[in-house]
């Protein structure tokens, strides 16, 4: 078997390239589809992170996501649900993007994406605080991530 090499790499790299596919890619088109529309966020309450009154959701968690989802021109959409119950709404399309008391060492990894873990967000508490997203849709997490990063420190 021959190998590519640089120049057969090179060739390949602008193949996928020219087919349009943009890189990191989201299968789902997620940040396409949140973009100048609707957020849906899943809620859970989490200690110093996330504060459910009723159908009313605040924190630094939800203040976070309200300042994302303004670089994206979008509105929030917020249901309160258990832990869970965000990652079968994740699998299942019903939400883009689940917060509460996730954290890096969150059960979840097969079934979920996650954020990488900042325990620089307030209410934190030395807890590596992590955002689930559905699986495979690298674009919107890349984007999510950088806007975190600025926001709170990698």
């Amino acid at each position: 078997m021959r190998s590519l090499g640089i120049a057969g790499s090179g060739l390949a790299c602008c193949l996928v390239i020219g087919c349009g596919v943009t890189i990191p890619h989201d299968p789902d088109g997620a940040l396409d589809r949140i973009t100048g529309t609707t957020l849906r966020v899943g809620a859970s309450p989490a200690q110093g992170l996330v504060r459910v009154d009723g159908a009313h959701v605040t924190g630094p968690l939800p203040d976070l996501v309200d300042e994302f989802a303004a670089t994206r021109d979008a509105d929030i959409e917020f249901t309160v649900l258990g832990e869970e119950e965000i990652v079968d709404a994740l699998e299942a399309g019903r939400i883009d993007l689940g917060i509460g008391p996730m954290t890096d060492e969150s059960p979840w990894t097969e079934r979920a994406s996650q954020t990488r873990g900042y325990d620089t967000v307030p209410g934190a508490d030395g807890r590596k605080v992590v955002l689930l997203l559905p699986l495979g849709e690298n674009r919107f997490q890349s984007a999510l991530e950088t806007f975190l990063d600025a926001e709170v420190g990698p």
